[in-house]
């Protein structure tokens, strides 16, 4: 039985990378004694994948990953026993069943959802909302883009998909497949670029920005659905 569940990273746990996150699930797991399938072979491991790993220094109500079960009675039994073993700042939201034809979670990642805002003191000297209507008004945005191994320049602007600012918040729904991932800090990066701010608080994109991921979708003929949305209740 494929299982798709729904996790919340807050606080103090978006200091904790992706590698010890997937670490903390399979002893929550264990604790919660969920009867997890094994693979086959001389070292066994837990049939557990995520959808997109988090960047550190960010927070989430929307973060996934696939496990598969031998066995299970409920839904809401799962969510209960595994957050009895959460810690302060995880916290499951939602588990659902797949059909068994079903992809893992990490091949159909399309987009996703952020909440963004200045720290307190980080704020750009500029009218930030007619700023940033200028600067998504561009036909194209582009931005040199690294990789391990060389620098291109590429426009990003078709990765943006939504966007908007009010009362102090950003909302992007930004691309997020594997060939096609959009980081929300290369968003800001551009912007400061457009509005010629090269010093200051605001350039420092770690530690001036409040990232949180709302939610990641996969995309269908309807458009884009949350992960979630492709499984039951059971």
């Amino acid at each position: 039985m494929k299982l798709r569940i729904k996790f919340a990273k807050r606080g103090y746990m978006k200091f904790v990378g992706h590698l010890d996150t997937m670490r903390y699930f399979q002893k929550a797991i264990r604790r919660a004694d969920i009867d997890i399938a094994y693979s086959e072979g001389f070292n066994p491991h837990q049939l557990m994948s995520f959808a997109a790993p988090l960047g550190v220094g960010m927070t989430s109500e929307g973060e996934y990953m696939d496990i598969v079960v031998k066995s299970a009675t409920s839904s809401e039994a799962i969510k209960k026993s595994l957050n009895e073993t959460m810690v302060e700042g995880m916290e499951i939201i939602s588990v659902v069943k797949l059909p068994d034809d079903s992809k893992n979670a990490m091949s159909i990642v399309a987009a996703a959802d952020y909440s963004i805002k200045y720290r307190e003191g980080y704020e750009p000297d500029i009218d930030i909302k007619s700023k940033f209507d200028e600067f998504l008004s561009q036909e194209s945005i582009i931005i040199t883009k690294k990789t391990k191994k060389s620098e291109k320049e590429v426009d990003i602007r078709p990765s943006i998909y939504e966007a908007k600012y009010a009362d102090g918040i950003f909302e992007l729904k930004l691309a997020s497949a594997s060939g096609e991932y959009l980081k929300p800090d290369l968003v800001f990066q551009a912007f400061n670029n457009y509005c010629g701010i090269t010093d200051g608080k605001c350039t420092e994109l770690k530690l001036a920005l409040l990232i949180n991921r709302v939610e990641v979708y996969a995309k269908n003929d309807n458009g884009f659905i949350p992960l979630e949305g492709l499984g039951g209740s059971f």
